[in-house]
């Protein structure tokens, strides 16, 4: 499997986990998400977007850093540019750093929206910033090792048939859940969780505990 980390320019907290999630990557800054590479102890093997949000110079140390530069006015965000570079690239699993978050609302639905597109597409996908983590669901159960007593919740982006949540203080068995409900909101995991979601578009987003970041 080929792991790319997207560094985009939303808000991050260079934590050991997040550090360590990325250990063996291989790295593709979308624009002003440069920003986070030296905090995070690595090197973008390429920098790409309309660079309308980045210093006119790069960072000290990224002088040299291959650039692919892009008109502004485009059809397609810096992150999804850089996103398509991973998978020109080989990328079979993605880790997209910064998209949580930051000063643009729009910016992070955006994020998790590609994430939802990429998972369709049979990619292992994760959003991670060190605070906050987040990961498509499936038809297929998944187990999440979550810390006991983390904060969860299940956004929704459709109306949801057979959600079952195990292990969570609040669990759910193969429910329908309707676009606009808030059922799923801020729950609490009693140690590793399983979710399943038999149709429709979700994702599950977990607070990291402080104490193991």
């Amino acid at each position: 499997m080929s792991c790319f980390a997207i560094l985009l320019a939303g808000r991050v907290d260079a934590t050991p986990a997040l550090r360590a999630a990325l250990s063996g990557s291989r790295i593709i800054a979308a624009d002003d998400g440069l920003r986070h590479a030296a905090s995070l102890g690595v090197t973008p093997e390429l920098w790409v977007g309309d660079f309308d949000s980045s210093p006119p110079t790069p960072p000290a140390g990224f002088a040299d850093l291959p650039r692919e530069t892009f008109p502004a006015d485009k059809d397609r965000t810096d992150g999804e540019l850089a996103i398509d570079a991973a998978l020109a690239r080989g990328a079979t699993s993605l880790i997209l750093v910064g998209a949580l978050g930051g000063p643009r609302s729009d910016h992070a639905f955006a994020h998790l929206v590609l994430a939802l597109r990429l998972a369709a597409a049979g990619l292992a996908v994760e959003c991670f910033d060190g605070i906050e983590h987040a990961w498509p669901l499936s038809p297929t159960p998944r187990r999440f090792d979550l810390a006991l007593g983390t904060q969860f919740s299940i956004l929704k982006f459709s109306d949801l048939a057979g959600l079952t949540i195990a292990g969570a203080k609040w669990p759910l068995a193969d429910v329908a859940v309707p676009f606009h409900s808030i059922l799923t909101q801020s729950n609490e995991a009693a140690g590793p969780i399983t979710v399943t979601v038999r149709e429709g578009a979700a994702i599950l987003l977990a607070q990291v505990d402080p104490a193991v970041r």
